[in-house]
C-alpha cells in the first residue's frame, strides 16, 4: 500500500503521491513513534515549549475528543463555555459527560463574544468539575487571560484544556499574543492549518504538568485518529515547523505589516468599521463590522466574493471575518482595502439588525445531551416547535458553535432568530427544508 504505488499520472496528484507512503521500514509509526516521527514531534515540542507534543492528522477535533476523554469518565462534569466548538459536544455525547456552562463576555457594540473573565471561572468551579475547557482565542481573534484561569483551576487540582485552534502562531513573535502553553494550560490544541502554512486537517496537541494521565491520552489519540495516518499530512506539519524555525521573522513581520496597512487605510470609512487591535488582538483576524448599516455580514461576504474575488472566512449577522497571514500577497491585501473603502461609499445606515445575542444561548435544559440525541425523534416545522425538546444540533457554520443542543428547549425568540438567519441565507446546519418549509428534529 498505497495502491497507486507512487506512480500516479494525474497532474494534480502525481507530486503528492510521491510522498504518500505507509508505515514501511525506517518510516516509523505515529501511534508508537520511535524514529523520524518521534524526532519530528520532539522538534515541534521544542518550538512550542510544552512537555510533550503529538501530531494530529484528524484535525483539532481529534485533539479535543482525546483531551476530554482522557480527563472525564461517564457522568463527570466539564466546565465549558456555551459557545464552544461542536466537537466538545460530540465528545460529551460519546463519553456521556455532563456540561456546566459559563458565559464569556459579550460585546454589545459589535455583537460578538469576547474573552472569558477569570472571575467567571472561579465562581463556577465546584467539587463536581473534573476539567475546565476554554476556547482562546475566539474565532474573531480575542484571547483570554489563560495564565490567571490556569492558576484558578490548578488551585483545585483541576486540569485546564485550551482549544487554541486559531492560535497556532501565538507566542512566536512580538505583538502577537502569548501561547496558552506558556501560560500554564495542561492541554493545548492547535490547528496549524488555520494560520500557518500547513495542509487542511493538520493539527498539534501539547500536554504538560501532572494533572493529565498521558498514557490514557495516548490511548484516545489512537482511538480517534486513523490507524493509517497520512504521511502527506505529517510531512506538511514538519514542513510547517521548518517555517517556524527558519522563516518566522519574515512570516510574522509581513503579517503585522499587512494588518497595520489594513487598519491605517480603512480608518476613515464612514459606515464600515474594521475592528482595531485594542479588541482584536490576533493580527491574523480582520473583523469588518457593518452594524447599523444597510448591509448584513452575509451581504458583505457575498459582495466581496462575487465582485472583488475575495473569499472571507465567515459571515455573522453584523460583520464579516477575514483571515490573513504572512503568505497573503500584497495585491490581495490592497484589493481588500480598496473593496472596503468602495463598499463603504455605497451603503447607508438604514438596516436594523436582528442579532444573535446571548439570550439565544441560555436555553433551558430538559435532559442530558447524550440521552436526547439517542431518543426517538420526529420532524416538525420550525415555526411550530416552541416548547419542544431538541433531538439534534442547530449550528451556524462556520464557526460551528451550536445555537441549540440536543436536550435543550427551543423557544419563540430562538425560532425568530433562526428564521432570521434563514432569510439572510446564512449557512445554518440542522435544518431540513421540505417544500421550502424549515423542519427540525425534536424528541418525541
Amino acid at each position: 500500500m498505497p495502491g497507486h504505488k507512487r506512480n500516479a499520472n494525474d497532474d494534480v496528484l502525481k507530486d503528492i503521491c510521491k510522498i504518500d507512503i505507509t508505515e514501511i521500514d525506517d518510516f516509523d509509526n505515529l501511534h508508537m513513534a520511535e524514529g523520524i516521527l518521534a524526532r519530528a514531534q520532539e522538534r515541534a515540542n521544542m518550538l512550542y515549549g510544552s512537555a510533550e507534543t503529538f501530531f494530529l492528522v484528524n484535525g483539532s477535533t481529534s485533539g479535543i475528543l482525546s483531551a476530554i476523554s482522557a480527563v472525564a469518565d461517564e457522568g463527570d462534569c466539564i466546565l465549558t463555555a456555551r459557545n464552544c466548538h461542536k466537537s466538545l459536544y460530540n465528545v460529551a455525547y460519546l463519553r456521556k459527560t455532563n456540561l456546566k456552562y459559563y458565559y464569556p463576555e459579550y460585546n454589545e457594540e459589535y455583537d460578538m463574544y469576547g474573552q472569558v473573565n477569570p472571575d467567571t471561572i472561579e465562581k463556577a468551579l465546584d467539587s463536581s468539575i473534573k476539567a475546565v475547557f476554554i476556547t482562546s482565542p475566539t474565532y474573531e481573534g480575542i484571547p483570554s487571560d489563560i495564565a490567571k484561569i490556569a492558576e484558578i483551576a490548578h488551585k483545585r487540582n483541576i486540569p485546564l484544556i485550551v482549544d487554541e485552534a486559531h492560535g497556532a502562531h501565538f507566542g512566536f513573535y512580538d505583538d502577537i499574543p502569548d501561547s496558552a502553553i506558556h501560560q500554564g494550560a495542561d492541554i493545548v490544541i492547535h490547528s496549524v492549518h488555520k494560520t500557518l502554512p500547513s495542509l487542511t486537517q493538520t493539527a498539534l496537541l501539547h500536554v504538560q504538568g501532572n494533572l493529565v494521565n498521558r498514557e490514557l491520552l495516548k490511548r484516545f489519540l489512537r482511538i480517534y485518529q486513523s490507524s493509517s495516518p497520512s504521511y502527506v499530512f505529517m510531512a506538511s506539519i514538519d514542513s510547517c515547523m521548518d517555517y517556524l524555525e527558519q522563516s518566522r521573522d519574515i512570516l510574522f513581520g509581513k503579517l503585522l505589516e499587512y494588518k497595520r496597512e489594513i487598519l491605517k487605510k480603512t480608518s476613515n470609512t464612514s459606515h464600515i468599521r474594521v475592528l482595531n487591535d485594542n479588541l482584536i488582538k490576533d493580527p491574523c483576524k480582520v473583523v469588518i463590522s457593518v452594524k447599523n448599516t444597510s448591509m448584513t455580514g452575509q451581504k458583505l461576504y457575498d459582495i466581496l466574493r462575487e465582485d472583488y474575488a475575495l473569499q472571507l472566512e465567515m459571515a455573522a449577522d453584523t460583520y464579516g471575518l477575514a483571515i490573513i497571514t504572512g503568505l497573503d500577497t500584497k495585491d490581495g491585501i490592497e484589493r481588500l482595502i480598496n473593496a472596503i473603502n468602495e463598499i463603504d461609499l455605497k451603503i447607508d445606515t438604514a438596516y436594523k439588525s436582528d442579532i444573535f445575542d446571548s439570550k439565544c444561548l441560555t436555553n433551558k435544559v430538559e435532559m442530558p445531551l447524550y440521552k436526547a440525541w439517542d431518543s426517538k425523534s420526529e420532524k416538525i416545522e420550525l415555526s411550530k416547535a416552541d416548547g419542544r425538546c431538541m433531538a439534534d444540533f442547530i449550528n451556524l457554520y462556520p464557526p460551528g458553535i451550536p445555537i441549540i443542543v440536543p436536550g435543550e428547549i427551543i423557544n419563540g425568540d430562538l425560532i425568530n432568530c433562526i428564521e432570521s438567519y434563514i432569510n439572510k441565507k446564512m449557512n445554518i446546519q440542522g435544518i431540513e427544508f421540505i417544500n421550502k418549509i424549515p423542519y427540525i428534529n425534536v424528541v418525541v
